[in-house]
């Protein structure tokens, strides 16, 4: 009782005692997970970010000494130039030697793709539908044959998916990877807030409504999960992050790696890939500068003159835009887990939740968003690295991004990328691929990470002389 007693004080002063209203009606299972959860809630530091994100609304700010951040140009020249096979020597040297892992951010469902399911098991191979997941398998298989080592795999799943998403594998025998080289871990969770009051929603009368921490989570998950400790144990230092829904990614790019360890100007932290912006309106974070230190400006808080701002010859000012693929050292994670300094900011999004009518203990289905989510992103972990570095990359080459059932980043769209990066490197080799009279590929094409996971790594005598008009090739 003196227990019950506590916690109940303890939530009161927290303005949250609800989360007991229909307490008796649990249970003893019931009761004992309702605590469980309400004791891994942080009650010290919710009244603040209740304070910041519900009662106060604070915007975002962009600050006065905004300018755009300076970057490596991926051909070496630029207004920077620097010796590609130089990084590139380094970064096959890491590789070999085992000091490299893969990192996928994989929380998310399909449901916006109509899929039911993880997201990393939608089909989106554009000849076979194999899953995003087998793509990136594939490719982490290419890898350890091209440069003889391992490349551990650690993926971070939800609670949503975690179970569905580990006997996936299993069903698919892990795409021929050792499964002790694949390891699964889930990103952390927020409680989700009433937007008017900041209370804390119940999903049911005995479940509080939660929701993922977002991709800046990772850095949590990494540390508390064990993978941190696992990939020192193995030799690994540098970590290679990913999200789930961009089949196009180079997962083991030797330049990227190399340069983000050896670079001048870089503190081999976290370092980061770009592509110029199509445009002010696209909806990607953009790289910019503030008080010497590398940051992500979201598209939402980038005021429409700086977004829309020209350079002398007509390219966009703030034109490095974010697509999510860095590069973490282990011992950056370890210093952002271990410094309270280092604290990533939360963001607030606006959602709809659905959850328990405090009065009539009814379940509700909001027709309007009635919730705050709070979630952490992983970008907003690079000011607190010494030196941060940005490599422009090719968008076919890397950014095919599956995000939307239509349109814009859509399946659609990415099977287009996947075709002309895939003819981009057999025409590199010799191989005519048919065009039509716009460029685009008069056919489909898809090429496995088992095959090749660079152009130089294609073997030509296998590879048919050309493709015919209309044909639709896996290689």
């Amino acid at each position: 009782m003196l227990k019950m007693d506590s916690l109940l004080a303890r939530l009161e002063r927290a303005g949250q005692s609800h989360l007991l209203r229909f307490f008796d009606e649990l249970d003893e299972s019931g009761k004992k997970a309702l605590l469980a959860q309400i004791e891994a809630i942080d009650f010290d530091l919710l009244p603040e970010l209740i304070e910041r994100h519900v009662r106060s609304n604070a915007q975002a700010t962009v600050p006065d000494d905004l300018e755009p951040a300076p970057y490596y140009a991926r051909d070496g020249q630029g207004a920077r130039p620097w010796d590609v096979r130089k990084y590139r020597s380094i970064g096959v040297d890491l590789l070999e030697q085992g000091r490299v892992a893969c990192f996928t951010v994989a929380g998310g469902q399909g449901s916006r793709l109509g899929y039911d399911g993880p997201k990393g098991c939608f089909p989106t191979g554009c000849v076979t539908g194999k899953s995003l997941f087998q793509i990136f398998a594939e490719k982490i298989r290419g890898a350890e044959r091209t440069f003889g080592a391992d490349v551990p795999w650690y993926i971070m799943t939800s609670p949503l998916n975690h179970d569905e998403t580990r006997r996936f594998f299993a069903r698919w025998d892990y795409f021929g990877l050792d499964p002790a080289n694949v390891m699964f871990f889930m990103q952390g969770t927020m409680p989700s807030l009433d937007k008017n009051t900041g209370q804390i929603l119940l999903a049911d009368k005995g479940t509080i409504a939660t929701n993922p921490d977002g991709h800046g989570g990772s850095l949590k998950a990494l540390h508390v999960s064990g993978a941190l400790e696992d990939m020192k144990q193995r030799g690994v230092d540098t970590i290679s992050y990913f999200q789930v829904d961009n089949p196009n990614v180079n997962i083991t790019d030797p330049v990227f790696i190399g340069l983000h360890a050896a670079a001048p100007d870089s503190s081999a932290e976290m370092s980061s890939k770009m592509v110029p912006k199509t445009g002010p309106e696209e909806k990607v974070g953009v790289f910019c500068r503030s008080g010497g230190k590398l940051r992500v400006i979201e598209y939402s808080d980038l005021p429409c003159e700086l977004a829309s701002a020209r350079n002398e010859d007509g390219s966009l000012r703030f034109l490095a835009g974010s697509i999510a693929i860095h590069l973490i050292s282990v011992a950056f994670v370890e210093k952002i887990n271990s410094d309270a300094a280092c604290a990533l900011p939360y963001h607030r999004a606006i959602k709809k939740v659905p959850c328990i009518d405090l009065e009539t203990g009814r379940r509700v289905e909001p027709t309007e968003p009635n919730a705050i989510k709070l979630e952490r992103f992983v970008f907003d972990a690079i000011p607190f690295a010494e030196q941060s570095i940005v490599l422009e990359t090719d968008r076919i080459e890397e950014f095919a991004p599956v995000k939307n059932a239509t349109g814009v980043d859509s399946i659609e769209t990415s099977h287009r990328l996947q075709t002309e990066k895939a003819a981009r490197w057999l025409e590199s080799v010799g191989v005519k691929v048919p065009r039509r009279d716009d460029g685009t590929p008069d056919c489909v094409l898809e090429l496995s990470g088992i095959t090749a996971i660079e152009p130089a790594g294609l073997d030509r005598a296998s590879l048919p002389d050309k493709i015919e008009p209309g044909a639709v090739v896996a290689i």
